[in-house]
């Protein structure tokens, strides 16, 4: 069995905090609070779970931070998690069963994140992240803002799924004035500051601001594959907004430049094309996202709905247009496969079967 430091950075999270110590405290061999500067609750909260609390000055960079949790660990691995994390029982039992049984030769241990949710409580939107190392290997965060963990040597992909679940919608520009900031100093930007810098101006609708980040991030040779393939998607994001619709699908286009189509991608082709009415040539590319699997050992952005139940969804859609019924009812069956509770796609079940039904 191996023990386990775990590592938290925290401020005003009186909230959610007690919730997230709650489904992980009893399975780690040490907790480690470091509070960047609440004026709440959330040290009295955390109290509760351990006597390691300690004060940090914010330096507006997370990786400083969090690179100083780690120096406190003194367990064989390290985990970290974010106060609106949360590890059901499901997950739990999972997390125990590694514990006792993992290689200590291991590095690092991903794990899957679920962040976004539907109204049926499924995920909608997964990465995976390094969430447990070997604290003798020393790794490093990276990054002031939206920083990484950068591993090398063995690691072990795990299923264990870790919810991010928000109790408040940050609207801030606090991450975008922390970028700022750097570049008035001068800073040189790595390929990822430059990609997530050009997220900040997106999600603050600077869009033309955006779009030139973006572009240099895509020119950049040493940038990681998988943003890339991100950025061209937020990329056309921004030129969606714009309504400039050919830029958009460059952008989309773009995307296989770095690996072979990714079903999310296909799908924002159809949308685009069945906006046109060009209803046979969406047909294709919702085929092409439906055959689609999602590699399980990819580190990318898995967006679930588009290699799942979206692309026949849409596929029901057009073939109902086109008159085609039966490929209809066939997709709208596939859709339900995966959202049984969907009352959208029951009653669109029950619409296409009398549709059948009238031309028997």
């Amino acid at each position: 069995m191996i023990t386990i430091s775990l590592c938290m950075i925290v401020k005003d999270e009186e909230q959610c905090i007690a919730r997230c110590l709650d489904s992980i405290h009893d399975l780690v061999d040490e907790i480690i609070i470091v509070d960047t500067g609440s004026v709440d609750q959330t040290k009295n909260i955390a109290r509760h779970y351990t006597n390691k609390i300690y004060d940090f000055k914010w330096v507006d960079d997370f990786s400083y931070a969090r690179n100083y949790s780690f120096s406190l660990a003194t367990k064989q691995y390290i985990m970290w998690l974010d106060a609106d994390d949360v590890i059901n029982d499901f997950n739990r039992k999972l997390l125990k069963q590694l514990k006792d049984h993992l290689d200590p030769a291991v590095n690092s241990v991903t794990m899957k994140y679920h962040v976004n949710r539907d109204q049926f409580g499924n995920s909608s939107f997964i990465i995976k992240r390094h969430r447990l190392v070997r604290s003798r290997c020393q790794f490093k965060w990276n990054g002031a803002v939206h920083e990484y963990l950068e591993v090398n040597g063995p690691i072990y992909h795990s299923d264990i799924s870790i919810q991010h679940i928000k109790n408040k919608t940050d609207n801030s520009k606090r991450n975008l004035m922390i970028y700022e900031k750097q570049l008035n100093k001068g800073a040189a930007f790595s390929p990822r500051d430059l990609f997530y810098y050009a997220n900040e101006l997106r999600c603050h609708n600077e869009l033309h601001k955006a779009i030139k980040f973006y572009t240099l991030f895509l020119n950049h040779k040493e940038a990681w594959k998988e943003d890339k393939i991100a950025s061209c998607g937020r990329l056309a994001d921004c030129y969606h907004l714009l309504e400039n619709l050919e830029k958009e699908r460059e952008s989309l286009y773009k995307s296989f430049e770095f690996d072979s189509p990714r079903a999310d991608f296909c799908c924002r082709l159809g949308n685009l094309l069945l906006g046109r009415d060009q209803v046979d040539e969406a047909i294709y590319w919702y085929e092409y996202a439906s055959r689609l699997t999602w590699d399980e050992c990819c580190m990318g952005f898995y967006h679930v709905p588009s290699w799942t139940w979206l692309p026949h969804i849409k596929l029901s859609f057009c073939y109902y247009k086109k008159g085609d019924y039966k490929k209809a009812f066939k997709h709208n069956k596939l859709a339900l496969d995966y959202l049984p509770y969907d009352s959208g796609l029951i009653n669109n079940q029950k619409l296409i079967k009398n549709k059948l039904k009238n031309l028997t």
